[in-house]
């Protein structure tokens, strides 16, 4: 089993996986202050929840976009399994074709979804990934990376928007029952969710166009479930993409 670790924004998500597919997979925060220790006895703990030996573990790899913890992250996995973790950036081969202005500034979450949603599904592709910030990648019908959009998250954009306004409370993200809300919460509630939703079709929509195809389109992170739904595009949703992407990057470096 590989042991592959995301280290995002607001959440590290990590778990198992091996060639049949993925064995576990849970997240906890992302804690700048928490120690090499803390973190490995976090992972412990999931591994003996799902009953998996750490001696099981053939090898760990890191993706992250929180350069101030990923030693810390990349120690604990050393604890943990008593192996040195790759680490996907330089020197690590991807087999991604990247055709953007920099290709050292593509994110190495960017990279690791574009290469899981290319070992699936056909090119031309546009990857949407939800989190702290929504992000579209998009690779061409050559398999080339070619750049993508980013826009203020989900969750991102609901705080900013109680945060910056005296009378908006925080809200579920629970879908209304009709897109024009009756009253401010449902008002919200249609804003968040067919706003952002209506944001990733005109997105999509504007991406093809630009590209004169259309596209295979895949979804990943927590709230995808949540909201791809209300997009009207045909969206695969695949919570484990980064896992996927991880393992085929570990393969690739033997």
């Amino acid at each position: 089993m590989i042991f592959g670790i995301d280290i995002g924004n607001s959440n590290v998500m990590f778990g198992g996986i091996d060639d049949d597919g993925v064995i576990f997979r849970e997240e906890i925060a992302t804690d700048l202050n928490r120690t090499a220790i803390e973190y490995a006895i976090d992972f412990k703990t999931a591994l003996e929840i799902f009953g998996i030996r750490t001696d099981s573990v053939e090898g760990s790899i890191i993706s992250s976009v929180v350069p101030q913890i990923t030693s810390i992250v990349k120690a604990a996995a050393l604890k943990l399994t008593g192996k040195a973790a790759k680490v996907v950036g330089p020197g690590l081969k991807t087999g991604l074709n990247i055709r953007i202005d920099d290709p050292a500034t593509l994110g190495s979450d960017l990279l690791v979804d574009s290469v899981a949603a290319l070992s699936e599904h056909k090119a031309p592709l546009i990857i949407i990934d939800i989190g702290t910030a929504t992000t579209l990648c998009v690779v061409n019908e050559k398999k080339q990376y070619i750049g993508g959009m980013v826009m203020p998250g989900l969750r991102t954009g609901l705080n900013s928007l109680v945060t910056n306004t005296s009378l908006l409370q925080q809200i579920s993200l629970e879908p209304p029952k009709k897109v024009i809300g009756s009253n401010t919460i449902d008002a919200m509630k249609s804003g968040i969710l067919y706003g952002h939703a209506s944001m990733l079709d005109g997105m999509i929509d504007r991406a093809e166009r630009e590209l004169g195809k259309k596209c295979t389109i895949v979804a990943t992170g927590i709230p995808a479930k949540k909201l791809i739904p209300f997009c009207r595009h045909d969206i695969v949703i695949d919570e484990n993409l980064m896992l996927k992407g991880l393992r085929v990057i570990y393969r690739k470096n033997p």
